[in-house]
């Protein structure tokens, strides 16, 4: 409550931005220094990356420190998910907290063999062309469908009447010190901010497969969300 959420989420973004333009000039430089085809997504780390340290001096003991680190940090997140994931088991189901983290446990486990057999057992499986695998599938269903769409929901249900509502979300944004939402972002968080992140997804399938039919299937996966979201609250108004 001492820092406006605001002000944090400006912060953070700025940060964030930084740190990825900084990783693009140490990257992309050494790449084409040691004759490294770039890639990206899970490629850049598992692939690109191992073979840039294979070709610099030290490169083991660098490779080891950077995947050491980057253990840390997927470590952290997981730590972060994982809590929400135990704290909706006990809230949904009335689990105690040692029955929600081994039940979710064991889920997390069973839905992580497809990604883990995609590269041994399973590796002649493409489900997205030659040369994919199922983590790749799994980075595609995420980052073009998890991320967007789910942004998108969670804006409308926080700024939209039938959700949260735009007083509550600006009291709750505002409170402390720091930044402010100003009162004519409101249209702009309301109304444009949701067809960008639409712009987003549909960008997301034509870069990927280049056809008209993954535009229609993208077109529906919007509809069938926009089902579930509006489907239950046809007459309620939104408070735009």
């Amino acid at each position: 409550k001492d820092r406006s959420l605001a002000g944090e989420s400006a912060t953070i973004t700025a940060l964030d931005t930084l740190v990825a333009l900084l990783a693009g000039l140490i990257i992309i430089p050494a790449c084409f220094a040691f004759k490294v085809e770039p890639g990206a997504g899970p490629s850049l780390i598992f692939i690109t990356l191992p073979n840039i340290f294979n070709n610099m001096p030290g490169g083991q003991i660098w490779g080891a420190i950077f995947f050491l680190f980057l253990s840390f940090a997927a470590l952290s997140t997981i730590v972060a998910v994982f809590e929400n994931i135990i704290a909706y088991g006990m809230d949904l189901f009335h689990w105690d907290r040692s029955k929600s983290v081994m039940i979710n446990l064991i889920a997390i486990i069973v839905l992580s063999m497809p990604c883990i057999l995609g590269f041994n057992v399973w590796q002649g499986f493409e489900p997205l062309g030659a040369g994919t695998n199922i983590l790749d599938l799994e980075d595609f269903v995420v980052t073009n469908h998890v991320l967007p769409l789910g942004s998108m929901v969670y804006l409308m249900f926080c700024t939209y009447r039938y959700g949260w509502g735009w007083d509550n979300f600006i009291k709750e944004t505002n409170a402390g010190n720091g930044w402010k939402f100003p009162a004519w972002s409101r249209f702009y968080v309301s109304c444009i901010l949701p067809l960008i992140v639409l712009g987003i997804f549909f960008k997301g399938y034509w870069d990927k497969f280049h056809s008209s039919a993954a535009m229609i299937v993208a077109l529906l996966v919007v509809l069938f969300f926009g089902y579930i979201i509006f489907g239950k609250n046809k007459d309620t108004r939104l408070n735009m």
